[in-house]
């Protein structure tokens, strides 16, 4: 179906990821994780370096591609990011993120 179809759904093309392979871990939603963002594309990135996240949700984009959702373990606000709230919720691919145990 393409996106010219109107019985296309955007909402509904990606499918659920129930666990993301690294390497010999497998990460699921609730495991803990410390940050490692490669893109330093701003202050953010600095900031987040090291720090360390739960993992939320485990999403899909169109492209294929698979993008963890994580909320900082120290966040005050880590409940507006367990409710999917901006600003609390950040997204990493997997090589960003190394497995706490």
């Amino acid at each position: 179906m393409s996106d010219l179809d109107p019985r296309w759904d955007p909402w509904g093309q990606t499918r659920p990821v129930e666990q993301v392979t690294l390497g010999e871990d497998r990460l699921r939603v609730g495991d803990r994780v410390r940050l490692h963002p490669r893109g330093r594309a701003d202050i953010l990135d600095l900031e987040l370096e090291g720090r360390i996240g739960l993992i939320e949700a485990i999403e899909r984009d169109y492209d294929d591609a698979v993008h963890l959702a994580v909320v900082l373990e120290d966040d005050p606000g880590r409940d507006l990011g367990l409710l999917r709230q901006p600003g609390h919720r950040f997204f990493f691919r997997p090589e960003e993120v190394e497995p706490v145990r």
